[in-house]
């Protein structure tokens, strides 16, 4: 009955083409994805509110993760509650509100952004630097019983309740939903949609099948996706529901017999159900809780459902702790690597973005050079009216951090089109940009100078690059993880200099999903020691280096990991390399020529020629972009 009551409901909606739905920029909120501008945010009333709700519950202090419930890297407004009780709108930060203090946790990428938002309630803690705790370790030597710490259940996963040993946890409604009140916006219900097979390169039932061998291995009864990107890519639908990422509100059970799918149904087309067919059995997205209960209810001793690591510990007990097997979610691995459909939508879509990156940056150039006064936000605007022009565009990846000078050295800025700094030419510029195309997701950071550099900034830039091209042309075996290892290869020639940068080397790009894709990546992180890089794995490849209140340097190409062809096989292991894919110039301004090896220098001009050929079919209708791209690919 449910799903007739579904289908005759979607008959009324229309089910034309859908592109990302969302505000302006100059209405859109403190906290979208990136930093909009440094103001601050006074949280008296908010956090005055927040710890009389907490008196009258007998609870001693709360957390507040940035997560939503499908622990979304990036949330939908109505989510973003971090946010809203300290004013700080990077993506990653933990807050704890006890009785008379407020804390933010948060990594190197946003110490100075963070600095620059918080209000004089809130203490900064700057995790990685030393001794400083991660806010588990602070609540575990802090808040250990009997004091009472509380959080939202479906916002901290089965495996951190597990982790903080000592500490009693108090499970209850959002606090600071309440505190937001009629203020906190509405949950999307946008459009669902689907992706051809001609994009995805696979069909959803061929993937279920997959799904299904790996849950025999494990002798499972059903698995349980919560992850936004993983039910999207499961099902091969796309949608709108949080800005720059291609995902929808939804959860998922797939058993040996059965799959089911939770979603509104005010979001389901005609063209979604037709897709789905008679093989996946629609239900409200209210109905997943109680959905689970019953089903944790007519589970026998011994049998077991597999939850991702990054599933609530509210889905655990619904279905009770017992019957649950915590797994790193087998559609994370399955999605991380890329079919041949995918990889060449990934090459295609690269090459259409570098034509729109090489028309702004010849734009630009020119208003510069002519004297237009331009702000950081027009220069943003720009770049996507000239992004929205290219086939199959969908939106941005997230916004756009065009930052100029001293802005630049904020790792996650990005302008506030009411207020943010002139574009100068003879400042650094630091442009990380993406788009979102059916094809594929790119995400790539260019560093010019519209004037003359100085020797340090040269110097900085080319070492920045030299570890860029470490990366690009490494080899290693079967095996190599993203940890430690590949990420020295980027960071030791700048640590010849005494310099480095407080973010990761390279994270993981989803295929029309999100920018950020689990869980390979290059970096610090133990959860890429526990992650070998794969063939068809796609990462970024971007070091930095950030001169605070002076400039910002980095350099991200979007990477394949491909089978590399060796001389030897030692070990019967099989190496691998990596496939550039992003096609835009490199800023030879900055390069400082005597720095480089004669190999590096043969990979710059290597790189180069290659952008002309592959951009330069594309830019017949811009002369000036042509011309300007010419110039930049000469060899050096």
């Amino acid at each position: 009955m449910l799903i007739t009551a579904v289908r005759v409901f979607q008959l009324r909606l229309p089910t034309q083409s859908i592109r990302f739905l969302r505000p302006p920029r100059s209405y859109r909120s403190l906290s979208t994805m990136g930093a909009i501008g440094t103001q601050t945010v006074d949280t008296r009333e908010r956090l005055s509110a927040l710890r009389s709700l907490m008196a009258d519950r007998n609870i001693d202090a709360y957390i507040v993760p940035s997560e939503d419930q499908h622990f979304s890297e990036y949330p939908a407004e109505c989510d973003k509650r971090r946010a809203f009780i300290s004013g700080f709108s990077g993506s990653a930060g933990t807050v704890i509100v006890t009785k008379d203090k407020a804390y933010l946790f948060t990594d190197g990428r946003y110490f100075l952004q963070a600095g620059q938002q918080l209000d004089t309630n809130w203490t900064l803690m700057k995790q990685g630097l030393p001794d400083v705790p991660s806010w588990q370790e602070f609540v575990i030597k802090n808040m250990a019983s009997p004091a009472r710490t509380g959080i939202d259940p479906t916002l901290i996963t089965a495996s951190e309740d597990k982790s903080l040993t000592g500490v009693d946890l108090t499970y209850n409604e959002n606090l600071v939903d309440l505190v937001w009140g009629s203020a906190r916006p509405a949950r999307p219900k946008n459009p669902v949609f689907t992706l051809d097979v001609k994009y995805a390169g696979q069909n959803y039932a061929d993937k279920l099948a997959r799904v299904r061998e790996e849950m025999e291995k494990q002798k499972a009864r059903a698995l349980v996706v919560t992850m936004l990107d993983e039910v999207a890519w499961l099902f091969n639908l796309r949608g709108a529901d949080i800005e720059f990422n291609p995902v929808f509100f939804g959860y998922a059970v797939v058993a040996a017999d059965s799959a089911t799918l939770f979603l509104d149904p005010a979001q389901v087309t005609q063209d979604v159900l037709s897709h789905l067919g008679q093989d996946v059995q629609l239900r409200p997205y209210d109905a997943f809780i109680p959905y689970l209960k019953d089903l944790g209810a007519d589970l026998q001793d011994g049998q077991k459902v597999l939850i991702g690591d990054k599933t609530s510990v509210a889905v655990a007990v619904a279905l009770g702790h017992t019957y649950t097997n915590i797994v790193r979610s087998p559609v994370a691995e399955f999605k991380s690597i890329k079919n041949a459909t995918e990889i060449e939508g990934f090459r295609a879509s690269h090459i259409r973005d570098g034509s729109a990156l090489v028309r702004y940056f010849a734009w630009l150039e020119e208003q510069l050079n002519q004297g237009v006064e331009l702000s950081e936000s027009q220069g943003a605007d720009q770049l996507e009216k000239f992004r929205s022009e290219l086939p199959l565009f969908k939106g941005l990846s997230f916004t756009t951090i065009s930052s100029t000078g001293p802005n630049g050295a904020i790792i996650h800025y990005s302008p506030d089109p009411n207020d943010c700094a002139i574009i100068r030419n003879d400042q650094i510029y630091l442009c990380d940009s993406g788009g979102q195309y059916m094809d594929g997701t790119t995400d790539v950071t260019r560093t010019l100078h519209f004037g003359t550099p100085t020797a340090e900034q040269r110097r900085s830039f080319t070492r920045v690059l030299q570890g860029h091209i470490a990366i690009d042309t490494a080899v290693f075996p079967s095996g190599t993880s993203g940890r430690y290892n590949s990420d020295t290869w980027a960071r030791r020639y700048l640590w010849r200099d005494g310099l480095d940068y407080r973010h990761g080397t390279g994270h993981g790009v989803g295929h029309f999903l999100n920018v950020h894709e689990g869980p390979q990546g290059i970096g610090t992180r133990i959860a890429y020691n526990n992650t070998p890089l794969r063939a068809g794995m796609t990462v970024s490849n971007e070091p930095g280096y950030y001169a605070d209140g002076d400039y910002g340097i980095r350099i991200e190409n979007v990477v394949i990991v491909c089978d590399a062809k060796t001389p030897h096989n030692f070990g019967d292991k099989g190496y691998l390399g990596f496939e550039h894919v992003t096609m835009a110039p490199m800023g030879r301004s900055l390069v400082d020529v005597s720095l480089l090896s004669v190999e590096e220098r043969g990979w710059v001009d290597g790189y180069h020629k290659e952008v002309w050929e592959k951009l330069s079919p594309l830019l017949e209708g811009d002369a000036r972009a042509k011309v300007w791209l010419h110039r930049e690919c000469a060899p050096l």
